[in-house]
This record gives structure tokens, sequence and C-alpha cells, in this order.
């Protein structure tokens, strides 16, 4: 008798726990509360970096935010709302921006934030993938005369306090038995400034940064270079507050389906035409053939909304980056990896 009570418990939590499974399988997408603000509110508020960076975020002279971490957040927005103008950007410090997105001040960051364990777990946010991958090196003046980083030894760097790049030149210059002479600045702007006047022989940072800090705020960019040496992996990437697992999958798959896009052959320009493609995994990306909006809880063009909106992730590469772009950055390691490159996007199915 206890044995048949037994096993009726057991058959009791079974059926339960296939009752629970189909309906988590056929029910709707719930929302979480950092999305239930989103949608109430209107509007995505994205952080970008203070001071901008050319390329990647910057105003432009009619005021408006451009760049390859403003497409992600575009992207995000034409995902939610299918308007990727419905953003708003809040500048915020290398000192503020955890802060301010574990405030609720932003919804999301986006602002060439490198991806690391410690930032992924002990600050309680999420990293929802890798917009550039990049590394850290160093520009001088021409007129210092060097042409490796191993020449450095008891520099005076420029270095940008509350950040990822203070802790790797101090493990570099430690590694290879070298002094260096930290001038920690707050404000990008300052940084610039300082290295510009002389006050510091180096400026580091991440590569792409330094490419942009050279077009766009050197009074004559032939008179420095960009030494060689990448001492540093840094995944960039946009991050969320841990809590709202929805609005993290949309983050993330809204940057993926940029990528996808490109694997697939589908641009702004020819996206209409490819919406009349018999290929099954076109016509499954753009909401053809339904079911992956239903999946993410929105509507089932969103796919569509981001590529005619904002464009693909090559499309924004290039525009802001590459050889549409005044920086003329090589795409190297941010190319797709059909093409040898890192960008690799899960399969929207």
């Amino acid at each position: 008798m206890r044995e048949n009570g037994r096993l009726g418990v057991q058959k009791l939590f079974l059926a339960m726990a296939i009752g629970l499974a189909m309906a988590l399988q056929s029910g709707p997408v719930l929302a979480g509360k950092d999305l239930d603000a989103v949608k109430t509110r209107g509007a995505l508020i994205c952080g970008v970096a203070a001071g901008g960076l050319a390329g990647f975020m910057m105003v432009d002279s009619q005021g408006k935010w451009k760049g390859l971490d403003v497409d992600v957040c575009r992207a995000v927005a034409a995902t939610i709302f299918g308007d990727s103008e419905k953003v708003k950007y809040v500048p915020v410090s290398p000192q503020q921006r955890f802060t301010a997105l574990q405030s609720g001040e932003i919804d999301m960051l986006s602002n060439n934030t490198t991806w690391t364990l410690t930032r992924d777990t002990a600050l309680g946010l999420d990293f929802t993938g890798v917009t550039y991958y990049d590394g850290q090196g160093f520009m001088v003046p021409k007129t210092l005369g060097v042409k490796s980083a191993k020449e450095l030894n008891g520099a005076t760097i420029c270095v940008p306090s509350g950040s990822t790049t203070e802790l790797n030149i101090a493990d570099y210059f430690r590694a290879n038995k070298m002094s260096f002479k930290p001038v920690i600045i707050e404000d990008v702007d300052q940084i610039r400034a300082a290295f510009f006047s002389g006050r510091c022989d180096v400026y580091t940072g991440d590569r792409a940064r330094l490419f942009a800090t050279r077009v766009a705020n050197a009074p004559n960019p032939d008179n420095y270079m960009i030494l060689p040496e990448i001492i540093s992996k840094e995944p960039l990437g946009p991050a969320v507050r841990q809590g709202d697992a929805q609005f993290a999958d949309i983050v993330r798959w809204s940057q993926y389906a940029m990528v996808e896009a490109e694997e697939a052959g589908i641009d702004s320009k020819n996206i209409d035409d490819m919406l009349k493609s018999d290929n099954p995994n076109i016509k499954r990306i753009l909401g053809v053939t339904p079911g992956m909006g239903k999946a993410l809880g929105v509507d089932e063009k969103w796919v569509y909304s981001i590529v005619k909106q904002v464009g693909n992730y090559g499309e924004c590469f290039e525009r802001n980056l590459g050889t549409g772009s005044p920086l003329k950055i090589d795409r190297g390691i941010n190319k797709l990896w059909t093409e040898g490159g890192l960008q690799y996007a899960p399969p929207i199915r």
C-alpha cells in the first residue's frame, strides 16, 4: 500500500512537470521588469561614452548620435518597438557607467566596455555578446623615435581611470621588466589633451580607440603612429542588468541578427526582395515563416526592422569604421567566421 502511494505521488509530480513544460512552450513570453519599463516609457535608454568615440559613438553636426555601438542600441529599439529611433542616449564616464546601469538610470550599456569575468559576475550585470573584438595598444608621436612597445621603458603614459587599461599596462611592463610613469586622468577629453600637448609620451587604449583618436582629435594625424604590439584581449559589447532574462535575450539576439543577416546575404538594400526568397533559413530569419518572433516575445518582423532601418553587421562596420568612414580600419578579426574572422552568430531557428 505504501509503494502504491509513493508511485501515485511520483505520477502526480510527473504530470505536473509535463503540464508546466507544455505551458511554457505554448504560452506567451512574459516580459520582465526592465522590458516592461522600456515599453511603458516608449523609448530605450542607452548608455554611451561621455566625450564620444569616433566610429563607435559620436554626436554629428546635426546633434545625432552615430556609430557602431549606437547602431546596436538602434537595433534593440527596432526589435522592441519596430522603430530604431526610439532611443535616448545618456553619456556616462568610465567611472559612472556601471553604477548608471545598476541603478536603472540606463537600460543598457553600449559604449566600448570590455567583457570580463569580474564585471559579468560581481557587478550584477550580464554581457550579451561581442560587438567588436579588440586589443590594447599604444600610440606615440613619431618624434619619440620608437618602433616597438618594448622600447617604452621609463615612458610617461596617459591612462584612463576606472578601466582595464591601467591593469593591462601594469601587467605588460612588469612581464617585460620595464617601468613606466602613469598619468591617471578621469576625463577622456582631458586624456586626449594631455597626450597631444606632450604631457605624456604614450596614449594607450583599445586599438580602435587609438585609430579613432588619431583621426578625430590629433592636430596632425600623420605625426603619430600606433605601435604593432597588442597586449590584451578586449571583447567589447553591450551589458544589461541581471534579473530580466527576456530583455537580455532581446539585446543579445538583436546583435546576433545583424551578424546572421550578413552571413545570409541580407542587407538594407535587398531585404524587400529577400522577403520573396524560397530559402527556408531566410524565410525564418525574416519572419515569413513565423515562430522566431513569438519565441523572443516580439513582432515576427523584428529582424526585418533591424536590417531595413539599421543594416546588417557588415554594413554598420563599413559605414562607421571601415572603408566608408574616415577611420578606414581593416575589419580583421571582426570579419565573419566564414571569412576567417571571429564574428559568429548562433542560428535563428
